[in-house]
């Protein structure tokens, strides 16, 4: 019979993990877009500044 309530220890930690590898690869998405001008992020809805806030890590 399954259990019904919280995940156990390896679903929690699974979460964790894929959640951290989003927030990292947004951050790589908004650092690339950051190398965009002004004009092309406008044209594709983005704004710099609401990309800087969202947080980026930068491409070398």
């Amino acid at each position: 019979m399954a259990r019904i309530g919280k995940p156990g220890y390896l679903r929690s930690a699974m979460n964790a993990l894929i959640a951290a590898r989003q927030k990292q690869a947004a951050r790589y998405v908004n650092g690339a877009l950051l190398m965009l001008d002004d004009e092309t992020l406008k044209a594709n809805g983005y704004s710099r500044e609401e990309l800087r806030r969202q947080g980026a890590a930068y491409m070398y």
